[in-house]
This record gives structure tokens, C-alpha cells and sequence, in this order.
């Protein structure tokens, strides 16, 4: 059932995420498996049938497996290498129920220069709306995705307005319209006439989420939000994480009541109770290529709270690891003026580690016995 299962959520990467392939079929109780993903798209087959999740059959197999040492197998010396065989394979399995439950991944992307306190998650966007009035700090309401995708009115005592969200677009491509947008609100749909989108006569159209096979695309949502202050609809700004990643965006200006805030689609951010300053990036090449051969940042770790304040070297194989958290080198900016660090938080993180060195002692131990007998016995032969 686990070769099904996986044989299934393989094919099912062609019109899915990585992601969100592995949320549905390998980290689930249960899963509906359409007739689809084994043809061809074209054919457009409906129905599919259900089938256990990762979670169900891998907790059936730990089950099982508990439950043959209780009541079938006598603990002895002849069978310990067994017995650390399958305790590794269960503790491989919690390993992964403890990733799966509890792992975050993110990353830091950081300039030259620049000081940054907080991670981005790639996988998940959010809706932030900032008051920049305070010279000394911003005071930030964020609205995360699943908010955005109910496509209903938004009201909370920590936003200055009301907003309405028209249309959400989990991945979708910007074009220039031939027409300017219209100067009225158009309530329920995907037109705005207000930031952006006007001053780049720029309109969006949905299109599929990138799937586990497209290595180099990434999601790029879009969703059209009306502000709506006392009841009065003041407008519809098209928030596209493309402005977010573009330098020359950034946030878009929403003036309600004489005061100017600022609204952003962008990734989710994950704040840390610390700081790291890029000193200085390093991107080295092979002698007259342009092929990598090895990208170092050295970074300044600051941290108040722990008077934590150091310089640390991050190249590959060589992470940073602090407050359970380790930094990889992983990639770079254009024109190499920044770092991008990979940030992984994973509280199960040895326990493939101790598993597979149990497996391979188990295995060592139960084959050496057997290797030691038959030996034996061939001398008695002789």
C-alpha cells in the first residue's frame, strides 16, 4: 500500500506542488486519489477513489510492528539485531511524524550591508497593511492566505479599515490591458482602479499553481482587496506578490481619512527575537568559468537577549546553528549583492540519524551471527 501510495503522489506532482503533494498524500489519515493523475490530461477522466494517507498506513506499520515484538517475538541475544532493525525503522517513522508536525523551513534573504530579523516562509504569502506614521517603528497588521481564499469581508480592531477581498488568485500572470481599468469600484471581481494596476494599466489573470515538476517556477498570487472605511468603498488595489519581489515596487500607498498606509502582498515572514548582519558575501568560480564553486557569507549575529554578538563564516557544509534553528548557505542575489540563507527548524531532526545507525548496527549484528554459524558449522563438516 505504501508502493501505491507512492507511485501515486508522484504522478500526482505533475499537476501539483511538491508541497502540497506531500501535505495530501504522505501527511494525511486519508486521501482521494483521482483516475486523472494515471492518464493523460487530456483525456479528462473523472472519479478517483480513497485511499490511506501516509500518517494511517505508516502509524499501521509501527503499530504492527510494536505489536509482533509483544506478542510473537522472546526477547533474546539471537534476535537482537531484530529487534534494533525494526526500533530503528520505528523511530525513522516518529522522525518523520515529528518533521511533519513541527519542521519549519524558511529562508533569509539579506544585502550587502543589511541587517534582518526575520525569515520568510516561500511556501505561504500574507496580506500586510502598515502604518509607517511612527518615525521610530511601523505598526504591522498581517492577513494571512487563508483569509484571503474565504474571499469575504475582513474586520478586526487592529486594522484602520475594513477590507473586502474581490478576488484571490493563488498563481497568476500580470499583463498590460489595452484598457484603463474603470473609475468606479466593481465589487465580486478581479479589476482594480486604484495603485498599481492603474498607474501600469495592469490587469491579472489566473493560472495553474506551479507543479512539482517545474523546478524553476514559483506561485505568484494575486488578490484584488476594496477598502472599505465606514462603511464607504474607497476603492480596489490590485496586491500581487510580483510588487513584493520587484525592487522598484514594493508597498503600494492607501490613503484613508488624510493618513497614508502602506499595503503589500508578500511572503509570510517569521520574525526572530534576534538579528544577523550580512558583512560580507563571497561567490567563487573555477578559474576562467562562470561554473560556482563555493558561496560564503559572513554574517554578524546579534542577539540582546543571550549577549550574543559575533562574526560567523556560512558556506556550504559549514551551517550556523543557533536557538535550534540552522542557517545553510543556499543561494545568492543577482549581480551577487546579497545572500540567501536556507532556515531550518526541525526538533526531529536526529532521529533519522540515530535510526538508520541502529538499522545498520541491527543489520550488522543479525547477519554477522548467521555469518558465524554457518562458518562453524562448515568446520564441523570438515
Amino acid at each position: 500500500m505504501l508502493i501505491v501510495l507512492v507511485f501515486a503522489g508522484t504522478w500526482a506532482q505533475i499537476d501539483m506542488g511538491i508541497w502540497s503533494t506531500l501535505d495530501k498524500y504522505f501527511r494525511s489519515l486519508f486521501v482521494w486519489i483521482p483516475f486523472q493523475i494515471f492518464l493523460p490530461r487530456e483525456w479528462n477522466v473523472a472519479g478517483g477513489f480513497p485511499f490511506p494517507g501516509g500518517y494511517a498506513l505508516g502509524g499501521l506499520l509501527a503499530i504492527n510492528l510494536l505489536l509482533a515484538h509483544a506478542l510473537r517475538f522472546k526477547l533474546s541475544w539471537r534476535k537482537s539485531g531484530i529487534f534494533l532493525i525494526h526500533f530503528g525503522l520505528i523511530l525513522l517513522l516518529a522522525g518523520e511524524l515529528v518533521t511533519g508536525l513541527f519542521a519549519e523551513e524558511s529562508r533569509m534573504s539579506i544585502d550587502e550591508g543589511e541587517t534582518v530579523d526575520f525569515a520568510e516562509d516561500s511556501r505561504e504569502v500574507e496580506l500586510a497593511i502598515v502604518d509607517p506614521s511612527d518615525p521610530q517603528k511601523d505598526w504591522v497588521v498581517v492577513i494571512p492566505e487563508s483569509r484571503l481564499r474565504r474571499k469575504r469581508l475582513i474586520q478586526d480592531a487592529r486594522l484602520p479599515f475594513d477590507l473586502q477581498v474581490e478576488e484571490y488568485y493563488p498563481n497568476a500572470e500580470l499583463f498590460e490591458s489595452q484598457a484603463p481599468p474603470p473609475l468606479a469600484t466593481t465589487p465580486g471581481t478581479g479589476v482594480a482602479n486604484r495603485g498599481f494596476a492603474v498607474a501600469l494599466n495592469a490587469q491579472a489573470r489566473p493560472k495553474p499553481v506551479a507543479s512539482g515538476v517545474d523546478q524553476n517556477e514559483i506561485d505568484l498570487p494575486v488578490a484584488f482587496v476594496s477598502v472599505v472605511h465606514q462603511g464607504e468603498n474607497l476603492g480596489t488595489w490590485m496586491a500581487a506578490l510580483y510588487f513584493a519581489l520587484v525592487p522598484r515596487f514594493g508597498p503600494q500607498d492607501v490613503e484613508v481619512a488624510g493618513k497614508t498606509y502602506r499595503m503589500e502582498l508578500r511572503h509570510k515572514r517569521i520574525y526572530k527575537p534576534y538579528s544577523i548582519h550580512l558583512v560580507d558575501f563571497k561567490h567563487d568560480r573555477y578559474l576562467g568559468t562562470d561554473t560556482p564553486r563555493n558561496f560564503s557569507s559572513l554574517v554578524r549575529l546579534h542577539d540582546p537577549a543571550r549577549s550574543e554578538n559575533r562574526e560567523v563564516l556560512i558556506y556550504m557544509n559549514n551551517p550556523l546553528r543557533y536557538r535550534g534553528e540552522t542557517f545553510y548557505q543556499a543561494s545568492f542575489k543577482q549581480g551577487d549583492t546579497g545572500t540567501i540563507l536556507q532556515v531550518v527548524r526541525n526538533p526531529g531532526w536526529v532521529l533519522p540519524y540515530v535510526a538508520c545507525t541502529l538499522g545498520a548496527l541491527g543489520m550488522t549484528m543479525h547477519f554477522g551471527m548467521h555469518l558465524t554459524r554457518f562458518l562453524r558449522r562448515n568446520r564441523a563438516g570438515l
